[in-house]
């Protein structure tokens, strides 16, 4: 659920809750490709860095390492490492 905190002109400040935490908005999303953040920086690193949430992109991981890895992983929050929101897209798909 969305919340918003503060408005002036068309700048927002707001927060949603998922089951995962609460990310605070704006927001910078750290982009998982194949569920893998680039530059040596693993979902653990990104909790450290007080990252609020962590963007994968559905059609990569289709295509490599495939739903059925995932899956059998327990999930993507299993497979990634990382335990805080996810926002999956489709990567322009």
């Amino acid at each position: 659920m969305y919340k918003l905190l503060k408005q002036s002109g068309a700048a927002r400040r707001g927060e949603f809750q998922t089951v995962h935490g609460t990310v605070q908005t704006p927001a910078f999303m750290n982009v998982a490709t194949c569920a893998a953040i680039k530059g040596a920086v693993s979902a653990y690193d990104l909790q450290s860095l007080r990252c609020q949430v962590m963007l994968c992109n559905t059609y990569h991981l289709h295509l490599r390492p495939g739903n059925s890895v995932v899956r059998e992983a327990g999930g993507l929050h299993k497979f990634t490492g990382w335990s805080g929101p996810i926002l999956t897209d489709s990567g322009g798909f």
